[in-house]
């Protein structure tokens, strides 16, 4: 009880020897309030739920790309040989697709890779890359068509800025040139 009586007349001091500061008072501003209307219900109609369609793949109209054997494929030969001047690298499988590729220091890689496809036929692709970029050749690779051939050579020949260039503003439009 004294314990009680002790902390009322600390708090009652501590109050009594605080200064007051009076607290402004803000009116708020209180608006009517308009009267709420019913909103008319209208009836949505209720549609069956139906399942989601179970997907399945789309009938395939083509031919078969890979090969029975092609699960089952496996590694007959393997050569990696890295030197210093360059490398030498190539595998085989047992359904018959190959890569070979040899490259020197300067970054110059030359190789060749092939399959059977899926009619028969033996494919070999063989390509340079260099400096100048990835340059395939082989039956499998498309041809360039002879207009963008021409077109090219053209470029080749008349090289930007080669022409001189007719221009009928010389000048900017709006300035005056003195002689």
């Amino acid at each position: 009880m004294f314990k009680a009586l002790m902390i009322c007349a600390v708090l009652g001091f501590a109050a009594a020897v605080s200064p007051v500061h009076p607290v402004p008072i803000h009116p708020v501003p209180v608006h009517p309030v308009h009267p709420v209307h019913p909103v008319p219900v209208h009836p949505v109609p209720v549609h069956p739920v139906h399942p989601a369609p179970h997907p399945h793949p789309a009938p395939a109209h083509h031919a078969v790309v890979g090969r029975a054997e092609d699960v089952h494929a496996e590694v007959t030969s393997r050569k990696d040989d890295v030197r210093a001047d360059g490398f030498d690298t190539g595998f085989e499988t047992s359904n018959h697709i190959q890569q070979a590729a040899s490259g020197d220091v300067h970054g110059n890689i030359h190789g060749s890779f092939g399959w059977i496809s899926p009619e028969g036929q033996h494919v070999t692709i063989s390509y340079v890359a260099n400096e100048h970029g990835y340059q395939p050749t082989g039956d499998a690779v498309p041809a360039i068509p002879e207009a963008i051939v021409r077109s090219l050579a053209w470029n080749e020949a008349h090289p930007h800025g080669a022409e001189p260039h007719h221009n009928p503003h010389p000048h900017p439009i709006g300035h005056t040139v003195h002689h």
